[in-house]
């Protein structure tokens, strides 16, 4: 069972949006455009204006410094219209790319140039910037590509290799290294041409360039090519990017080492040889200081790499906690930021894998965050939570803190996005039951006996789903579990009346083999059913019962093995005793007749328009045997709507079965009930049947083999 990956994981985080943060930096731009040229609303006058600012750009080429500064206006219009998405296709559709892509080089230099190379670089640069944003829709990087900007935009990283060192080429190997990150964003084939036209090389040289915001811009697109390309990842390593990625780490700027934290988390992603070279090479340290970043995209990306060193073996993961990550991780779990939360839970999610970290997460409160992580709407931050919670349920140690604070609860009342999530949470629950024994369950009992009466309660929910049969007994009975439960029902509080039906519902589910019909007592007497042929039969009938003037043939001895009542009639003193003829008032001759037919053969079908008054007759002369069977057809047609009136019958009757089964339907459907009439006042009356119902179940010698 693995911790979903994020998006982070899945691609996104490779690179922060460069269109952003081409953005951020236009300021140093000269933003010659008018607001009429920009938003125009006409499709014409753009294409116009997009017309004659790439005619500019075919048509001059020199060093002539009008012809330059006609050409650095024209890249930096198009690129003012570049950063409005809905133009882009319509800069495309004007010819643009090759334009530009001719003026990533300078024009050849004469004599008469060497001298004077008005806005040198500055061309260069206003070309790759508007490529870079061209670059942003993934249907032009082909396009870009196939016009051999790479090729160009490779050799204006090396720009400074001439000896000249100033802002112009620091901005133009900044511009070029955006240009291809870009380009390569999400598209393998190009990724591998940047690596065939040796772009890798001068990128990794450029780590270590005295300009941060050059070094920025060599180490996005490094962790851009990095992503998801093993060939990639292999000539970076061999470049020796290591050790100076690792140096960035510890940089004070917060951009410096959020992008290289990016570049080594996807140089490690699904490369495990490089993730053994970075560790060696020092990076666990750096890493684990970077979740105490005041840069939350560092804390996420360091978040998100520790989850990947997790991964490597169980060293590793001690040595993580070893080193102080789980307490900043926690402290993440709690914060207003979505991604920062879903990575510090996937690394928390690894790190609780091992049994050495386990006790030590929980010890640090990672418990309670973890649990509250369940209530997300967000999927995989849900499951990196439960996959967590997960991990700590492997550990004894944890168990009594996990049922104090609600957890067991938590997992059960959540509501659950992805089918991996709910899976996590049914085998976490199993592991939290296999564990409810010996120290663990003494523990629980203590805290059942001592702790306030919230954990109380929590605790007693909790053993009631988790518990063996075998122990609730000293649970619910020895240790007044039971009526910490019954407490629950008569709560002010809706969910934890709920909480309190449910678990005693479960505790009766699983206490005993539930079956809705009883086995009849015994009767005093050996039963000897005469059959079918002698029902209402003159034939050696020694007694006649009149029912609604009707006559009914019947036969002393079968009376008198059926039950008590007919016992005393016939043997006692009463005046039936030498009767020929007793009438039997209050019972209809339908009734009559199919207790006579029970009392013949032992069985009848009996339909439910008829079951409730051949309960009241056989109630009146004792059949129990007859008494079970009406209860189980009645039962069958309990309902939200008549529950408690079949409370109140099986009360009349002194008919256990039904009230029984009357108590499990409320239990079961509590919640439902809950919006029904006088609800209260039938839980308040139900209560102390509830409490001995349960006393008797648990003290049986054999609970599994108890009927209701």
């Amino acid at each position: 069972m693995e911790p979903q990956r994020s998006q982070q994981d899945q691609g996104l985080p490779e690179r922060k949006g460069q269109k952003r943060k081409l953005e951020e930096e236009i300021e140093e731009e000269q933003r010659e455009i008018s607001p009429a040229a920009t938003f125009g609303d006409a499709r014409q006058a753009l294409l116009h204006e997009v017309a004659a600012q790439v005619n500019i750009l075919n048509s001059t080429f020199s060093w002539n410094e009008a012809d330059r500064a006609a050409v650095k206006r024209a890249t930096h219009v198009l690129a003012e219209f570049a950063k409005n998405e809905e133009l882009v296709n319509v800069i495309v559709e004007g010819g643009a790319v090759p334009a530009l892509v001719k003026h990533l080089q300078a024009p050849q230099s004469g004599e008469a140039d060497r001298n004077s190379k008005p806005f040198e670089h500055e061309v260069e640069k206003g070309s790759a910037f508007a490529l870079g944003l061209l670059a942003v829709k993934p249907e032009h990087q082909q396009l870009i590509v196939d016009a051999g900007a790479l090729s160009l935009l490779v050799d204006l990283l090396k720009r400074h290799k001439d000896g000249s060192i100033s802002r112009a080429v620091n901005s133009v190997i900044r511009r070029a290294a955006d240009a291809i990150t870009n380009l390569a964003h999400e598209n393998s084939s190009i990724k591998t041409r940047v690596r065939m036209e040796g772009g890798i090389p001068p990128l990794v040289e450029l780590l270590e360039f005295t300009d941060t915001k050059v070094q920025r811009a060599a180490a996005g697109a490094l962790r851009t090519l990095a992503f998801k390309n093993d060939e990639n990842k292999k000539q970076i390593v061999e470049c020796n990017a290591l050790p100076t990625l690792i140096l960035m780490l510890r940089s004070e700027d917060a951009a410096i080492h959020y992008e290289a934290v990016g570049v080594i988390g996807n140089l490690v992603h699904s490369s495990p040889n490089i993730k053994k070279e970075v560790l060696a090479a020092g990076a666990l340290q750096p890493v684990i200081g970077l979740l105490s970043s005041c840069c939350s995209e560092s804390q996420r990306e360091a978040a998100l790499l520790l989850g990947q060193f997790a991964a490597t073996d169980s060293d590793c993961k001690v040595h993580i906690v070893q080193r102080g990550a789980v307490q900043p991780l926690i402290e993440m779990l709690q914060s207003p930021d979505l991604q920062l939360r879903e990575m510090s839970a996937f690394a928390l999610g690894r790190l609780a894998q091992d049994s050495h970290n386990q006790a030590g997460i929980a010890h640090n409160g990672g418990l309670v965050p973890l649990l509250k992580l369940l209530d997300s709407k967000n999927g995989s931050l849900q499951h990196n939570a439960a996959f967590a919670l997960y991990g700590l349920a492997d550990n004894e140690d944890n168990m009594s803190d996990f049922i104090r604070v609600g957890g067991v609860q938590k997992l059960q009342d959540g509501e659950f996005i992805v089918q991996a999530t709910k899976d996590c949470v049914s085998k976490t629950l199993k592991r939290l039951e296999e564990k409810i024994h010996g120290r663990v369950l003494n523990h629980l009992l203590y805290l059942m006996r001592v702790a306030e009466k919230a954990v109380q309660r929590r605790v007693a929910l909790a053993l009631a789903h988790l518990c063996s049969p075998d122990d609730q007994r000293t649970i619910f009975i020895d240790n007044n579990g039971l009526e910490l439960l019954l407490g629950l029902l008569g709560s002010t509080n809706l969910k934890q009346q709920i909480d309190g039906a449910v678990a005693l519902y479960k505790l009766a589910n699983k206490a005993m083999a539930l079956s809705p019909v009883d086995a009849a007592p015994p009767s005093p007497t050996p039963q000897v059913y005469l059959g079918e042929q002698y029902v209402n039969n003159a034939t050696l009938s020694d007694v006649t019962f009149l029912v609604e003037g009707r006559r009914f043939y019947a036969h002393r001895i079968c009376l008198l093995a059926s039950s008590d009542a007919f016992r005393a009639m016939f043997d006692g003193g009463y005046r039936e005793k030498d009767a020929r003829d007793i009438e039997i008032p209050n019972i209809r001759w339908e009734v009559f007749e199919l207790m006579m037919r029970f009392i013949y053969t032992g069985s009848i079908d009996i339909s439910l328009d008829i079951a409730q008054d051949l309960l009241r007759a056989a109630d009146q002369y004792l059949l129990e045997g007859l008494k079970r069977l009406c209860e189980y057809t009645i039962a069958q047609d309990i309902s939200l709507e008549n529950v408690a009136s079949m409370y109140e019958l099986s009360e009349s009757f002194h008919a256990i079965s039904l009230r029984h089964t009357c108590i499990l339907f409320i239990l079961e459907q509590f919640d439902k009930l809950n919006a029904k009439p006088r609800h209260s006042h039938l839980i308040q009356r139900i209560v102390p049947e509830i409490r001995n119902y349960f006393a008797k179940a648990l003290t049986k010698a054999n609970p599994h083999n108890l009927r209701l």
